[in-house]
């Protein structure tokens, strides 16, 4: 209900003729004023839903993921490749610097912020697990 003018209740009011009987309504319109009451996750969502903000999660990815990635897929290669240890480190650095790119490229080339996380940060967890692994076996 919405109130007219005077604090009274204010009502709209529809007739009419459909098949020679006459049909009269009231439609109430409920009108709130207070604020917007939502859920947690609604607020937390709609935060999300500015565009710079996607950008900014995206260079955040770009940066820390790309140099987390760099650095896990460099010791990672140091460890597992069959060759004298000061090449090895030599190749996963240059590998490294790839990857570093590729993060970039992938934090903007996907869909939504959250993939371009994903997609950083599960490659890293392999090379890290992966490390960690031949780290003990060494």
């Amino acid at each position: 209900m919405c109130s007219g003018g005077q604090g009274r209740p204010f009502f709209f009011h529809a007739t009419g003729i459909a098949g020679g009987v006459r049909i009269e309504s009231t439609l109430q319109v409920p009108v709130d004023s207070t604020p917007l009451a939502s859920s947690w996750h609604t607020r937390f969502a709609g935060f999300f839903a500015h565009p710079w903000l996607g950008v900014l999660s995206r260079s955040l990815a770009s940066i820390f993921g790309g140099y987390a990635l760099a650095a896990t897929s460099a010791m990672f290669f140091a460890l597992a490749l069959p060759m004298p240890r000061s090449q090895a480190v030599l190749t996963g650095m240059l590998v490294a610097i790839v990857l570093c790119a590729c993060a970039a490229l992938w934090a903007f080339a996907t869909r939504t912020a959250l993939r371009a996380w994903l997609g950083i940060a599960l490659p890293t967890a392999l090379f890290w697990l992966g490390s960690e692994w031949l780290g003990v076996m060494a």
